[in-house]
């Protein structure tokens, strides 16, 4: 992402990131010499405001990122929200950078959507994948970016700067995974929508209010029905409070915003294994219900 991003930016352009994001989205920006300008996706459903958006756009705009499916939301962007977005990135000759490590983990017919399988957008679009998430080996740090030869030139000689390479051994693996037949995919998607059945039903029975994913295996949930319960300012001290009485770990709303406001959100994970999520559950019970 980063050596993307360092790739096509000069001073003084901007790059558009809608909120809550992975957090690196907006280091790499800065760090990249850009200023970020955010568009939140609002809850239930994550949507955001095409006027806003377009409003965003002006002749300072270099770049665009989209995560789908999310993280941390779990939303994944329609094809009538991408060809909005992709119409806009036209008309102001701007790049769309997309994250589509998530892409096989979906769930209630949702698709998946590649911005650069859309028309006039495949010169413009740099896509960026790995094998992390997919085939469950985070600590590889495997992955690649797909986009134009005139692009990709560019990011391979900052990549060069930026790290020597992957293990060879790991690269050899990450071509044997990528072959596996479908049925393995079907099994990753059988199993992770188990998961999240098992977290969100959870978390609603022990006074959350969970935002269902349609993407990626994350949970927001709102705990603004457990203050009494465990009483905090921010949700930080909520999340911090959470571990102190439950021994349950989450990630406060506000990692996943610019403004490091408080949100009333947290982040919970369900990609563990049954027992995990099982013993997570009865934590939960014990010290909340």
């Amino acid at each position: 992402m980063i050596a993307s991003l360092k790739a096509i930016i000069n001073p003084g352009d901007e790059v558009i990131i809608f909120e809550p994001f992975y957090e690196n989205y907006g280091a790499d920006t800065i760090l990249s010499g850009a200023t970020p300008r955010y568009i939140t996706l609002r809850p239930p459903t994550w949507d955001f405001d095409i006027d806003e958006l377009r409003k965003s756009f002006n002749r300072h705009t270099k770049a665009i990122i989209i995560n789908s499916p999310n993280n941390p939301t779990g939303k994944v962007f329609t094809k009538s929200e991408f060809n909005e977005i992709a119409d806009l990135c036209i008309k102001w000759d701007v790049i769309v950078i997309t994250d589509e490590i998530y892409e096989h983990i979906l769930y209630d017919d949702s698709e998946h959507i590649s911005m650069a399988s859309l028309p006039g957008m495949n010169e413009r679009t740099v896509t960026i994948n790995s094998i992390s998430k997919t085939y469950s080996v985070t600590g590889w740090r495997i992955g690649w970016a797909i986009a134009s030869p005139e692009i990709t030139s560019r990011i391979r000689k900052v990549h060069d700067f930026l790290t020597v390479g992957a293990p060879t051994p790991f690269q050899h693996a990450a071509v044997n995974a990528l072959n596996f037949q479908i049925d393995y995919y079907t099994s990753l998607r059988n199993r992770y929508t188990g998961l999240r059945s098992l977290l969100f039903d959870s978390l609603l029975k022990n006074g959350f209010r969970p935002y269902l994913p349609h993407g990626a295996y994350y949970i927001i949930a709102d705990y603004s029905e457990l203050l009494k319960k465990i009483p905090a300012e921010t949700d930080f001290d909520f999340s911090l409070g959470l571990l102190r009485k439950s021994g349950v770990a989450t990630v406060p709303g506000s990692s996943f915003y610019s403004s490091g406001r408080s949100t009333r959100q947290v982040r919970f994970a369900f990609c563990k294994k049954i027992e995990t999520l099982e013993y997570v559950d009865k934590l939960l019970s014990d010290k909340l219900i």
